[in-house]
């Protein structure tokens, strides 16, 4: 087995990048969450309105806000102390009703078996080392009938060799993927690049534990849940029509993957 990341070590360094990450979220400089990835993750998790939610790895709370204002009554947890703290501050500041705890989605044990209606996930279950326990631990305080609905990078696609062809004129023509069954924990380190103040902040440093497609589907099998729907979305055209980096994946590739699955 390659050499991994250790959960304390994550949550270090999500600590590290709370400041930056939480300011500039929230100043809704992450155009691929605001244009592509948030408005079709909402479409694909579907009404929850007055069901009691689990958001497994809220970080600082934006988009756990954001489900809490469709009507879900919602907890969010993360591994992160200091996003916590953030997302508490801000509850503080609009309450909303949401309760935040510092937790990983790996080990839920304050939370009782059959606890929740519906548990959602986005963009956080590939950031940690160990995806099966997490779908364990899902499944657990999921309620018979109940959903889980997550969105990660699509595995295919988001490897750590992937990249671009372009022609003379700089237009990415293809896209080109490489380490695909490479599953070594490695840190990747990168920052909201239409960020107006970019140039002046660290990059951010996110540990990866890049898996294969199979990795995400055959645990969610495991822990007895029955798979309801796959989906690849693509980029929309009106993120296109604001910023020119979206065409280049609406013509070659799915960014993210959504998988929704119910238990007995």
């Amino acid at each position: 087995m390659p050499p991994q990341i250790r959960e304390s070590e994550v949550s270090a360094q999500w600590d590290r990048n709370a400041d930056v990450w939480t300011d500039q979220v929230r100043n809704r400089f992450d155009i691929f969450r605001e244009h592509w990835n948030n408005p079709a993750f909402l479409d694909f998790a579907g009404d929850l309105s007055g069901k009691t939610v689990l958001d497994a790895g809220c970080g600082e709370g934006h988009n756990t806000r954001m489900f809490a204002r469709r009507g879900a009554r919602i907890t969010g947890v993360d591994l992160s102390a200091k996003m916590i703290e953030f997302a508490r501050a801000e509850e503080i500041r609009e309450p909303l009703g949401i309760r935040y705890q510092r937790a990983s989605y790996t080990n839920l044990a304050d939370f009782r078996a059959d606890s929740f209606d519906a548990v959602i996930s986005t963009m956080a279950l590939m950031d940690g080392p160990d995806f099966p326990a997490a779908m364990r631990e899902l499944a657990r305080v999921l309620r018979p009938g109940g959903t889980l609905a997550f969105s990660i990078l699509h595995p295919c696609f988001a490897t750590r060799g992937f990249g671009w062809i372009r022609d003379d004129s700089g237009q990415a023509v293809k896209f080109t993927v490489a380490d695909y069954f490479n599953d070594e924990a490695w840190v990747d380190h990168w920052k909201f690049g239409h960020a107006p103040n970019a140039e002046q902040v660290e990059e951010f440093a996110i540990p990866r534990f890049d898996r294969k497609l199979s990795d995400y589907i055959n645990p969610v099998i495991a822990a007895g849940l029955r798979l309801e729907e796959i989906r690849e979305p693509r980029a929309p055209e009106s993120a296109c029509e604001l910023y020119e980096t979206f065409k280049k994946f609406r013509e070659h590739i799915p960014l993210f993957l959504y998988v929704r699955a119910s238990k007995s």
